[in-house]
């Protein structure tokens, strides 16, 4: 997913609309995600790993990698924007309102239609943001500054991924079903929304 595939609006207040409707959404799939216990994306088990071993909220757990994160930005001489700030802060804010406000899913009924809540969430989340034009997420940033240091982007993607689901996994973060359904299901479920979201 690029952002010259993505369509994108002129005005600022649209521009700003989908970008923090986008988050809102990110951060309540993150918490669907969570919830289902079916497992995590790689990031998100990293996440919840850090969350169990410190006792914080993954919300917060959340948005102190995302701050740590961008620390990376210097060296690979990423340049951040208003969408990634907001994306540091609110992302996890709506993770943890989402995890508050959910029921626990006890049923595997619940916890498949929580999975399946987050990749649309997440899917159409991807397709406001990126369609906003208003900065890269922090995470997104390593993979396209390790991209100019001669490495593919598809083997940054996957050295990134591989790497927090490992440590997402010894920390204690849930990896399971979820984790491949979810890598299976959101390219193709964001391209979707991505040829259909209409221009504003």
């Amino acid at each position: 997913m690029s952002e010259a595939s993505v369509p994108r609006p002129n005005t600022l207040p649209i521009r700003l609309l989908r970008l923090y409707g986008g988050l809102a959404l990110y951060g309540g799939g993150i918490g669907f995600q969570v919830d289902s216990g079916l497992g995590n994306a790689p990031w998100n088990a990293l996440h919840q790993g850090l969350a169990m071993r410190t006792g914080l909220s993954i919300g917060t757990v959340i948005i102190v990698v995302g701050a740590l994160v961008m620390l990376l930005w210097i060296p690979l001489k990423e340049k951040p924007g208003i969408g990634t700030i907001s994306n540091v802060v609110f992302v996890g804010l709506f993770a943890d309102a989402t995890v508050y406000l959910l029921p626990t899913a006890t049923q595997w009924a619940a916890s498949w239609l929580y999975l399946a809540l987050s990749v649309v969430s997440i899917a159409l989340a991807t397709v406001l943001y990126i369609g906003a034009g208003l900065g890269a997420g922090p995470r997104d940033g390593i993979m396209t500054g390790l991209t100019k240091l001669g490495l593919s982007l598809r083997l940054s993607r996957l050295l990134i991924e591989v790497t927090v689901l490992a440590l997402g996994w010894l920390l204690g973060g849930t990896v399971g079903v979820a984790t491949l359904v979810y890598a299976l299901a959101i390219g193709p479920v964001t391209q979707l929304f991505a040829r259909r979201f209409p221009t504003t």
